[in-house]
This record gives C-alpha cells, sequence and structure tokens, in this order.
C-alpha cells in the first residue's frame, strides 16, 4: 500500500449498497453530489461594482445585441494609466480571430503623457483573453451566422481593465429608422410626464 493512500473497503462508483452503521463495522456506501455547472452570466459582478471608463453607444445603434461576453484585454502600463483617466474610446472598433486568438481593433487608447516617447500607437490592435474553448465557440457563431463582435464597454473589475464584448447582428436601416421612432416616442412621453407633474 502506498504511504498517505486510504483504502475503503466498498466501491465509491456504486451507489445500490445498503447504507449501515460504522459502529457494525460493515461498509457504507456514500453517494457524492454533482456540482451544477458554473453559469458565464452569474459569475460576473453585480455591474454597480464596476467602474466604466468607456461605452460604444453606436453600438447598439447599429447592431442587434445576441450575446455579451466579459473579457481580459492585455495592456500596457501606460495604456491602462490613460484608460484610468477616461481616455480612451471604442467607437467604431471591432474584435477579429488571427491565428487562433483574438483582438480588439481600432479602439483608440491615447498616450500617457508622463510615459513620453515609451507610448505604443494608440491605435494597435489589442489581445483579447478568452478561454480557447469559448473561442473556438464564437468563432463557430460568427462564421455559421454571419455574426460580429462588437465591443460594448471598457471597465474595471478589481484590479484589472475588462471589456464587454457582443456577438452582434448589423440592423438594417429599417430598424434603425424604427429605433430613431421609439426614441422618439419615449422622449415626449417623458416631457409629458414632466409637465403634469410641474402642474401639480
Amino acid at each position: 500500500m502506498n504511504p498517505g493512500v486510504v483504502s475503503l473497503p466498498f466501491d465509491l462508483t456504486r451507489c445500490d449498497q445498503p447504507v449501515n452503521s460504522l459502529a457494525a463495522g460493515e461498509p457504507v456506501a456514500y453517494i457524492l453530489p454533482v456540482m451544477p455547472p458554473a453559469d458565464r452570466r452569474s459569475a460576473r459582478a453585480p455591474r454597480e461594482n464596476l467602474k466604466v471608463f468607456s461605452t460604444n453607444r453606436k453600438a447598439r445603434y447599429d447592431y442587434h445585441i445576441e450575446e455579451t461576453y466579459e473579457t481580459g484585454i492585455a495592456l500596457l502600463g501606460s495604456e491602462v494609466k490613460s484608460i484610468r483617466q477616461g481616455r480612451a474610446t471604442l467607437r467604431d472598433s471591432y474584435a477579429a480571430f488571427e491565428r487562433g486568438e483574438l483582438f480588439l481593433h481600432n479602439c483608440h487608447i491615447s498616450p500617457y503623457a508622463q510615459a513620453s516617447r515609451f507610448n505604443p500607437e494608440p491605435l494597435r490592435p489589442r489581445k483579447l483573453l478568452m478561454r480557447r474553448q469559448e473561442i473556438q465557440r464564437l468563432v463557430g457563431k460568427v462564421e455559421e451566422k454571419g455574426l460580429t463582435l462588437v465591443p460594448l464597454s471598457l471597465y474595471l473589475k478589481g484590479r484589472h481593465v475588462k471589456v464587454e464584448l457582443a456577438l452582434a447582428r448589423g440592423k438594417k436601416q429599417y430598424d434603425r429608422r424604427e429605433d430613431i421612432k421609439r426614441r422618439e416616442a419615449d422622449r415626449e412621453v417623458a416631457r409629458a410626464s414632466r409637465g403634469r407633474a410641474n402642474s401639480q
């Protein structure tokens, strides 16, 4: 017998053995609980605990959002400092696959003044950090359904900068017109509600 290894007088893989008393010196069958798989959405921190540095409003105007994901992003120290100062923009940015990895393109991070000549190119591609299985799943959805990957926001979670990435479908011109009409109608309702409140 190997040291540190405990030999049990029963087979853990069987759950049909009778449950008897240990005091009687007879085998006891244990049924091990099965833990449910982790829920990707429930694992995310509450939104109010996140400090958002940049949002991509244009993305929600141009696309129908199918799914969202939280990814890490590979940054240099000077880029993190610029982002913390609110000097990053996601407008016209997108994510694309390259050699089995995922990169964020067209995300503009302004040079950090104190870094002088060591600042990187503001629009350089930046690697997004996801599990390989998730990347492969996204590749399948993008290729099969003709969807696009667009960033929705850039925020701080704990000590790390994160990207909210959306799997999205481009809107047609009709959809955009309907969105404009809906927003105008909502504004009219809000103005009317304020007017009634002020008159009381």
